[in-house]
């Protein structure tokens, strides 16, 4: 799998230097997965790739695997065996995770709350319920997959989800003195909402 911020080199197209890859499509061709490319070429621009049939020079180390954690990628990834049927069965699991970045213990409280916070942007309203499925999901269409229906139960999931992680995260700050109170101060109307219960030292 290509992600993107990938470096590559098109075998057949050397003279077009090193590309980097800026949005990524995964697709069905013939039966079989494959992903468009999008790639930004310094000596001729923006050129489009069929990953599955053009000759591709990965340059450097490709990107982990940890860092794309959208429902495409998890399904291009678990594709095969007992783990994939799951995933093909239940994307309610991938579609209402939260970034791993709110839960990570290695990364600091203050971290943790502030992606969390961040995720605030998305309140359920028609344009932002696309952005999010946008963002959840990898794809350019959402709704090639799903129907709104399942987005709105989905997104309904995930907002507790996220909700319910901001006011943990804000009660593990206060029981460690950890001074958040101006990322409470600057949150979006919707957060300071949720997080009413919840109080943090200033």
């Amino acid at each position: 799998m290509y992600r993107q911020g990938d470096e590559l080199k098109l075998c057949s197209r050397p003279e077009w230097g090193t590309g980097k890859v800026t949005k990524v499509e995964h697709l069905t061709r013939d039966g079989e997965r494959d992903q468009r490319l999008w790639v930004k070429f310094p000596n001729v621009g923006m050129k489009t790739i069929l990953a599955g049939v053009a000759e591709i020079e990965r340059v450097g180390e490709p990107r982990a695997q940890d860092d794309d954690h959208s429902f495409a990628a998890r399904e291009m990834s678990h594709e095969s065996g007992w783990l994939g049927e799951i995933m093909k069965d239940r994307p309610e699991e991938a579609m209402t995770s939260l970034p791993p970045e709110c839960s990570d213990p290695f990364t600091s409280i203050r971290k943790r709350l502030e992606r969390t916070i961040s995720l605030f942007r998305f309140d359920g309203t028609s344009s932002s319920l696309i952005d999010w499925a946008i963002a959840q999901t990898g794809l350019d269409d959402p709704l090639s997959r799903f129907n709104r229906h399942e987005l709105e139960a989905f997104f309904d999931l995930w907002r507790r989800a996220r909700d319910a992680r901001a006011r943990d995260l804000v009660d593990e700050a206060r029981r460690s003195r950890d001074n958040v109170g101006d990322l409470l101060k600057n949150a979006p109307a919707a957060a300071k909402s949720v997080l009413q219960g919840s109080r943090s030292r200033s």
